[in-house]
Parts: C-alpha cells; structure tokens; sequence
C-alpha cells in the first residue's frame, strides 16, 4: 500500500497533531494490516462486526499478547474516530487476547559489569544510563542537555510511555562520562553555531513554533546527537536529531557476544535488571515503579516473580537433603 493517498492522509493527520514518529509506524501497520486482511476494502464500508472479527482472529489464529492487541485496537479506533468520523462503539463479542505475558530477560550483576566493560565512548555512557537509571534506549538517546542535573544526580525524562515526566536517578559512576559527553556536545554546538546552514535542532511537538529561539539554544540540544539532520516530519528543514536505536543495538549485541553470555537479549534488558536489582537490595517496590514510570504498580510486579527464580530465591528441599 505504499504510495496510498488514503495512507498519506492518515499520516499527514497524524503528524499535524504531534503523535511520535514511534506511534505513527505503529498506527499505519495496524491500519494497513486491518485493510489487507479484508482484501482491501475501504474501512468506511466495514463494519463494528468487521472490526471484531479482526481483533479476534489476531487473537485466536495470530496468538498475539494481549498489549499488541491493544496496540491494534487502538490504531483502529484512531483510524474511525478521527480519519472515518464513525468512533467504534463497545465492540460486543471481541475475544480477548489471553496469550501469557513472558517473564523479561533479566542480567545478573557479574553479566552486567562483563557486558560493560566492552562497550566505549557513547555506547558505554548509553549502557550506564539504562542500567543506572532504567531508561528505555528511546528515553537515553531523546535526553536533552537541559534535563540532566548533575549537581543532584538526578535525569528528567520528558513525554515518556503515556506522555508523562519522571524524575529518575544518574548513578555517581556515570558522572565523569556524561560531563564528558556534555563537554563534547558543547564543542560541536561552536561549530554549528558557526555554520550559516545550521538549522538549529529539532524541538518537540509545536514548541518551535512557540518558541522559535529555542531550536539554537544549548539547553534543547540532544545528549547524543546524530551527525546527519534529518527534514523535520511536518515542515521539512533539516534539523538536528538524536542517534538511532539501531547504532546501539549492533554495538550491545556485539558486547554481549563478546562477553560471552548466552541470553538472548536487547536494549531492554538493562531496564529489567535495573528494577530487579534494587528490588533484590531491599528497595521499596513504590519507589522503583516511581522511578521506572510505571503507571500501575502490578506493572513493576513482574520483577518480585524475576527474584523468586534466582540465586536470592527460596530453596530447593533437596538441599536440606
């Protein structure tokens, strides 16, 4: 379906209203997949029965997680609310995704301190931010250099998972790096100053139209920028942009490799052994769910099930033996 007019438009709508490059990938793949699986026909002529028997199929013959379910509805329901102008109703007869939810890859802490010692530069400061503080890899490579407060050793992530702010810590080992990297941005921040080409940086939402000064200004510059501008989604000037997950993700699995460790494992990881690693140190599980932006506390649960399988967990009766 590329090159569809009726796509472009879904996606011009999204972009208009300041939904994430993230979100936008999302939305038009379950849209499209919605439309191919009813061999094409225009959505305007399906159905609220159409839309259940979709959902259900994804859940009886697909076997797909109940959260990518979700993620389907809610691109569908997007799709005929704001693009159709027909907002589903309750969907009577939907079966509901029941698939297990597994429980998530987790380090140990000797796997931690291996995988990090072969990673350099950028990739290790990255490395100590998602274990150190327990970001996502979108959230350490989105940091901007007005969020970081080195004086209290404290990160803002901004316009996270559900739009929210959280305040989240930056451990005293990862100081020396990220001033370093600060020092670094500073540098590069001279040289684009000085070039009359430079657009400045690429600011969220419609801020930049708010405030138009805020694109040159040192504060609202990425952490970890990318050394090419790419157009900006609605307006088309090339700006600058942070790094892609992808450049950390080769550079990750190569350390693991290196390191020898079996896991089959991503960014994410260090996320997961963040929050099961202070919870093993006797910290409250409030705390880390505050610190891990969980909106529910059932959430940061799965770590306690994480625990109970480990070395720390209760022993097995034939060691009494």
């Amino acid at each position: 379906m590329t090159g569809s007019p009726f796509i472009d438009s879904i996606r011009q709508h999204l972009r208009l209203n300041q939904y994430s490059y993230q979100t936008e990938k999302v939305y038009l793949y379950w849209i499209r997949n919605f439309i191919r699986y009813f061999e094409y026909e225009h959505p305007q002529n399906l159905t609220e029965a159409d839309v259940v028997a979709y959902l259900s199929y994804l859940a009886n013959s697909k076997n797909v997680a109940i959260n990518t379910q979700k993620q389907a509805l809610n691109a569908i329901s997007y799709l005929y609310k704001h693009i159709i102008g027909n907002p589903l109703g309750k969907l009577k007869g939907l079966t509901k995704s029941k698939k297990p939810k597994r429980l998530p890859v987790v380090f140990t802490k000797p796997e931690v301190v291996a995988i990090l010692k072969q990673l350099k530069g950028e990739s290790l400061l990255i490395g100590h931010l998602l274990y150190g503080g327990g970001l996502r890899i979108s959230e350490a490579l989105r940091i901007r250099i007005k969020d970081i407060d080195l004086e209290s050793s404290s990160l803002t992530i901004r316009a996270s998972k559900g739009d929210k702010d959280r305040v989240t810590i930056i451990s005293d080992v990862t100081l020396p790096y990220l001033s370093k990297q600060i020092n670094k941005v500073s540098e590069l921040y001279a040289k684009w100053q000085n070039s009359i080409s430079w657009n400045g940086v690429h600011l969220p939402k419609a801020l930049g139209i708010k405030y138009p000064q805020a694109h040159f200004s040192f504060g609202w510059q990425f952490l970890f920028p990318s050394t090419t501008f790419p157009p900006d989604l609605i307006t088309g000037t090339r700006r600058g942009f942070h790094r892609h997950p992808r450049t950390f993700g080769k550079r990750l699995n190569h350390a693991i490799k290196m390191a020898n460790i079996s896991k089959h494992a991503t960014s994410h990881a260090f996320r997961h052994s963040f929050a099961t690693h202070l919870l093993e140190d006797g910290y409250d599980i409030r705390t880390v769910q505050e610190l891990l932006g969980h909106k529910n506390v059932e959430t940061t649960q799965i770590y306690t099930h994480v625990m109970n399988k480990g070395a720390n967990a209760v022993k097995s009766p034939l060691d009494s033996l």
